[in-house]
């Protein structure tokens, strides 16, 4: 696998020399019974001096399918004991956390930390700054791999964010997306450590390809930085999706393809211009102006609070292609296609159904 070529998705999305994979790493200073080897975090129950109590079989206040409510709404001190399990699980998550009892994966993912702390700040911004409605998550499988394939936009990549915290809230198999990010995501500093242990990785096909035979939902946005970077006036418009890149990932993995459209990012920074030559001096593919940025100063960095809606398309099968199928550019170019027109048709009906870009 070292010696395996590197594919990107996209002609916009160079790898860079310092934003290579970092090798399979364990934290832990408990040797190999410091967790449970899957990358999620050992139950508090199993930790010296944790009190906890004993939960039911199905929370009364589960949805659908008995499915438990989410973190945030569990336990918020109504039920006896509620407090003092939340107490107990804090403090065991502090003692893992500084005694190195976690794991993360081979791409340096962390998921008892984007559990409990990542989604945890994430989800009141997408839960009552931008309401995002969410629609069609049944259409992601329950099991084995899968590619979301969504629209890009908005000048910052909120919109990936917040897809991830859509699926990992509600999806009622508790799936979490697997991020493809351009290697400038990894050039930043403090955003580089954060987007490992969120579990976003390089958009190239080598990456996702291992990620999808892991059974993983990963998720790409092929218009990159044309997609975020392109000017209001072509809102919702949607740009080139590069070589068809993800189709062939798709196809040699034998993972469904399911077309993901977000209505509503695109408002959040209005960009009715580009200072190409300052974008040049700080390394940046674009450096945007808004009606209330640079103007206002940090005040003006802050988004606009758009109501969002994300909608998930029917999957789109391709275990049925023979192997030689990824190499084929013809049919590649035909499911390329296929999935950028279903993504545009859903954004057009969805605008069609918004009453308005703020309720």
């Amino acid at each position: 696998m070292a010696d395996a070529k590197v594919i990107p998705f996209d002609d916009d999305r160079s790898r860079s020399g310092g934003a290579s994979r970092p090798a399979r790493r364990r934290t832990g200073a408990g040797g190999p019974g410091g967790g449970r080897g899957d990358g999620s975090a050992a139950p508090v129950s199993a930790l010296p001096g944790a009190q906890v109590p004993e939960p039911s079989a199905v929370s009364p206040e589960a949805g659908e399918g008995g499915r438990e409510p989410r973190r945030d709404a569990v336990d918020a001190g109504g039920a006896p004991g509620g407090w003092e399990r939340r107490i107990a699980g804090g403090l065991a998550f502090l003692r893992r956390r500084v005694t190195g009892d976690y794991d993360v994966d081979e791409f340096g993912y962390d998921r008892e930390l984007t559990d409990q702390v990542l989604m945890s700040v994430l989800r009141p911004l997408a839960d009552t700054y931008f309401r995002v409605e969410v629609k069609g998550i049944e259409n992601i499988p329950s099991d084995g791999g899968a590619l979301i394939v969504a629209n890009h936009s908005g000048t910052l990549p909120l919109d990936g964010l917040m897809l991830q915290v859509a699926v990992h809230d509600n999806h009622p198999a508790d799936r979490h997306l697997r991020l493809l990010a351009a290697d400038l995501v990894f050039q930043l500093p403090v955003v580089n450590e954060l987007a490992r242990k969120a579990g976003h990785t390089l958009a190239c096909a080598e990456d996702a390809q291992r990620l999808l035979e892991m059974g993983e939902i990963v998720g790409v946005m092929p218009e990159g930085f044309k997609g975020i970077g392109k000017p209001f006036g072509e809102r919702y418009k949607l740009q080139r999706f590069g070589r068809g890149g993800f189709v062939s990932t798709a196809l040699r993995a034998g993972a469904p393809i399911v077309p993901c459209s977000i209505v509503g990012a695109e408002e959040i920074y209005p960009m009715i211009g580009n200072a190409k030559t300052l974008a040049r001096l700080l390394g940046f593919p674009y450096f945007p102006i808004t009606p209330t940025f640079p103007w206002l100063g940090p005040l003006g960095a802050l988004p606009l609070p758009t109501k969002w809606t994300i909608q998930f398309g029917e999957p789109i099968p391709t275990d049925g292609y023979p192997p030689e199928a990824a190499e084929d550019p013809m049919l590649m170019f035909n499911l390329t296609d296929q999935v950028r027109e279903q993504i545009q048709h859903t954004l057009y009906k969805l605008l069609v159904q918004r009453r308005s870009v703020f309720f």
